[in-house]
């Protein structure tokens, strides 16, 4: 019998034959559902070696700042285009944030993020346990703290944590919340962003839906079970909203329209095929993301929640 990884109660089977639709990891997975609790699961769950193993094969292998790409994206992280694209596609990693005090990037990669939340007026640090990325990240001058946020004891506090799709990697998340309060300030906060298995997209794509991310994603969660979950940790939630980015429609397409080719993840590798599908949903299909996120139906949940 397969358990609940919150509440522990059996589960049951929701969605089979899964497959990883960004990296063609092989083998399939079923996505579980606790009728108690109402948490997602992926099934079989991979063991922490297992995962540390597909991560190093697959999965944020660093340097990517250091070619060509990272360098033309990193340009374009900071330009005034991109912020325009962030005003009107939706900020799922809180970039747009302006503020002050210590702020912890968890699981920071190579610092992009770090030297937009300093550019912000945040005092930032990182966590992240890819070597690489990490190596990369210090050398832009940034505190990088190279452990699992279980191992790791600020000398002080701090005043904000980031989980920007992080969180739904966890193979515990009430132990990594449980973590994240602990590092956190009283009255310091946590802003999470990870994909809603609610989302409109989740039904209409099915299977190829991008952001079941088998078995990299190890939970699937609701607004609602989010909530909860944060409530039964020790928050507050201060807000709580919805997007549905460009690109994460943009990828559920294409990985329907891969999924009978050799290589299912050939089309993700077109960069001009991304970029003009991710502006053609975004004009396109306005009304319809915009209607799906008021309905409670984005692909995107963007939480803020207080320690108390």
């Amino acid at each position: 019998m397969t358990a609940c990884l919150l509440c522990n109660r059996a589960v049951a089977p929701m969605l089979d034959g899964v497959r990883d639709t960004r990296f063609g990891v092989p083998g399939t997975w079923t996505i579980m559902r606790c009728p108690s609790c109402g948490l997602l699961q992926t099934e079989p769950c991979p063991s922490g070696p297992e995962l540390q193993r597909l991560y190093e094969q697959h999965y944020n292998l660093g340097g990517e700042g250091e070619t060509s790409y990272g360098k033309a994206r990193e340009k374009f992280l900071f330009s005034a285009p991109y912020r325009i694209w962030l005003a009107l596609d939706g900020d799922i990693s809180f970039h747009g944030e302006r503020g002050a005090g210590r702020l912890i990037d968890i699981g920071c990669n190579e610092g992009r993020g770090l030297a937009i939340y300093r550019a912000n007026g945040f005092e930032a640090e990182g966590l992240e346990l890819n070597r690489n990325a990490a190596r990369v990240a210090r050398s832009r001058g940034f505190t990088v703290y190279e452990k699992d946020i279980a191992d790791f004891a600020p000398e002080r506090p701090f005043d904000r944590a980031v989980l920007s799709n992080v969180l739904e990697h966890a193979l515990d998340p009430r132990v990594m919340l449980a973590h994240v309060r602990r590092i956190l300030a009283p009255g310091g906060e946590v802003w999470i962003s990870l994909p809603n298995a609610r989302s409109w997209l989740a039904s209409a794509f099915g299977r190829e839906w991008i952001n079941w991310h088998v078995p990299f994603h190890i939970t699937h969660f609701t607004q609602a079970r989010l909530a909860a979950l944060l409530d039964e940790s020790g928050f507050d939630v201060v807000s709580a909203r919805q997007i549905t980015p460009a690109l994460w429609a943009a990828q559920s397409v294409l990985a329907r329209l891969g999924r009978a080719k050799a290589d299912p993840t050939a089309l993700f590798r077109k960069r001009w095929l991304v970029a003009g599908l991710m502006l053609a949903i975004r004009c396109g299909l306005f009304p319809a993301l915009w209607l799906g996120n008021i309905l409670g139906r984005g692909d995107c949940l963007i939480v803020k929640a207080r320690r108390r």
